[in-house]
């Protein structure tokens, strides 16, 4: 039985030109700068969510710690999701 090589090669191609798209995005994006101001903000943040409101703008906070293991004294790792976020609507 012969293999059908024209539709594996369309998907290999297909997978290919992705794969180049997601990497010159990835050599084109600039470097990321580390804030320590900011980084020490989120360390600072309380576990749960948090909702503000005030007269100019409505601010949200959200952090999540867990910690997940195979087994009962297995490897693991930690996962600490933080966010800060403001919404501000004034009229121009």
């Amino acid at each position: 039985m012969a293999l059908p090589l024209v539709p594996t090669a369309l998907v290999a191609a297909r997978y290919a030109a992705v794969g180049l798209a997601v990497y010159a995005a990835w050599r084109a994006a600039a470097p990321a700068r580390r804030d320590q101001r900011t980084e020490d903000a989120l360390d600072d943040l309380p576990e749960g969510t948090t909702l503000h409101r005030d007269g100019e703008a409505t601010r949200a906070s959200l952090r999540l710690r867990r910690t997940i293991r195979l087994g009962d004294s297995g490897p693991g790792v930690e996962i600490d999701l933080a966010a800060l976020g403001r919404l501000r609507l004034r009229r121009a």
